[in-house]
């Protein structure tokens, strides 16, 4: 039996670019794939696409664009309600399943992260949107953390619910603390992709 793939994610935030190449580095990553909508950051210019690229390809690190295919901020009108963009609808279009593919493809040869903006995982539909369909594809996701540590997808699936206040509703069963119910899951990203989902203006 082959073991699972593993993909990581990782949020270029503020950090300089050596320290971003050094949490690569250290977790082996050998491809990016960067699911920003917009590969650009007017705050953090390091993070360009272009400089990027060439910052990474001097440490033998290829680089991909995925952001049309994987971003938040889709060009399709029916992955909006209101307004805002709706993530159960983003993930059912034929362009974002393109996207999955070609990460997984991608992982067949490479040690991919995928890349997005935001330090915090649990702030970015790297995490609510695009890891939950890996994960449902057999693909064992790991968040690259700011301070260098790591965490799975599950364990960060758990703070989630804690954060949005769920764990609560397990008290009056019986059950593996470490593990948490799909729905429970389900619900806790709901909440916070109310607070994180793109509105188009």
């Amino acid at each position: 039996m082959s073991s699972p793939i593993i993909i990581y994610t990782v949020g270029h935030s503020a950090h300089t670019i050596e320290k971003f190449l050094d949490l690569l580095e250290r977790n082996g990553v050998t491809a990016i794939a960067d699911v920003r909508s917009s590969p650009f950051s007017s705050h953090n210019p390091q993070f360009n696409k272009d400089t990027l690229s060439a910052e990474l390809k001097k440490r033998g690190i290829a680089y991909v664009f995925v952001g049309k295919e994987l971003g938040a901020r889709p060009g399709d009108p029916s992955c909006y309600e209101g307004g805002k963009v709706r993530y159960a609808r983003l993930a059912k279009t034929s362009l974002f399943k393109a996207g999955i593919e070609r990460v997984l493809s991608g992982a067949q040869k490479y040690r991919i992260a995928l890349m997005c903006a935001e330090k915090e995982p649990l702030d970015c539909h790297r995490t609510l949107l695009v890891s939950r369909a890996l994960e449902q594809r057999g693909v064992s996701v790991v968040h690259i953390l700011a301070d260098g540590s790591t965490e799975s997808q599950e364990q960060t699936m758990l703070r989630l619910v804690d954060q949005e206040g769920l764990r609560q509703l397990e008290l009056f069963r019986s059950y593996d603390k470490s593990r948490i119910d799909d729905q429970l899951v389900a619900r806790a990203c709901e909440k916070r992709e109310e607070r994180i989902a793109y509105v188009d203006q």
